[in-house]
């Protein structure tokens, strides 16, 4: 083969295995029916954080478009990343013409077993319940509704760039959270591959988190992630540098549709 030839097609190999495999983009799920409420305030300071572990919201991308979710749709982080459409239904509260708001399921909220599932225990299993902010709530409804019967359906998360990963741990021990994840949102499987190592697959290890025990230092780190929903794979080559260290997020180029 012509040198110049070769050397074109391991440039479009390469660009090829940065934004991953082939799939059509996330077309979402149909409507279902649900509740919401509405914690903290209009700033929504009180939503910053969260069980996914995304940490500042706003730097991270997401902003005061969230939401924690019941139990049975957090799916024991699973659901972390995914993208809800919801409007107000069946309520003098809702605003006219329901209007539908998206949001980002960044938190969970937990059953309160005191209270009845249907009066107070709004996030108790098997209830479907978004706990929005209340910049989100205000959206669709009169916040002084307090809750109210709303529809929803999972859409396509458009994310601007690649994923984001944030780094924790020590030099034996990689902690990885995930951030900024287009298409259904969500992760079911992540592999690191150091510059000097196979892949090594990492175990889940809440919300947003995978980790893996080895010793990766000195090494540049790429990864492969495959989507809950849609069991998409795609690779993150080089994502982040040799010089890596804790604490620091590294961005990359590929992302799921």
């Amino acid at each position: 083969m012509d040198q110049s030839l070769y050397r074109k097609c391991l440039v479009i190999l390469s660009v090829m295995g940065m934004v991953g495999t082939s799939s059509a983009a996330y077309a979402g799920s149909p409507w279902r029916r649900a509740s919401a409420t509405f914690y903290g305030d209009e700033t929504a300071r009180e939503t910053m954080g969260g069980a996914c572990g995304y940490g500042n919201l706003w730097d991270s991308g997401y902003g005061a478009a969230t939401s924690a979710l019941s139990t049975v749709l957090f799916n024991d982080g699973y659901s972390c990343g995914q993208c809800f459409q919801i409007r107000c239904v069946s309520s003098p509260n809702c605003y006219y013409g329901s209007p539908a708001t998206v949001v980002t399921a960044t938190n969970i909220c937990p059953p309160n077993w005191g209270q009845n599932s249907n009066n107070g225990g709004w996030c108790n299993p098997p209830r479907a319940h978004f706990d929005l902010t209340k910049p989100a709530f205000m959206k669709i409804a009169n916040w002084k509704a307090g809750i109210i019967p709303v529809s929803y359906r999972r859409v396509a998360c458009r994310r601007s760039g690649g994923i984001k990963f944030k780094f924790e741990g020590n030099g034996y021990w990689l902690l990885v959270y995930v951030k900024n994840v287009g298409g259904a949102g969500d992760i079911k499987n992540m592999a690191v591959k150091g510059s000097r190592t196979n892949w090594i697959d990492m175990s889940h290890n809440w919300g947003a988190s995978y980790q893996a025990f080895s010793s990766l230092y000195g090494q540049s780190l790429s990864f492969r992630l495959t989507s809950y929903t849609t069991r998409q794979t795609i690779y993150a080559w080089n994502a982040a540098p040799a010089s890596w260290s804790a604490g620091k997020t590294y961005n990359s180029y590929a992302n799921f549709s």
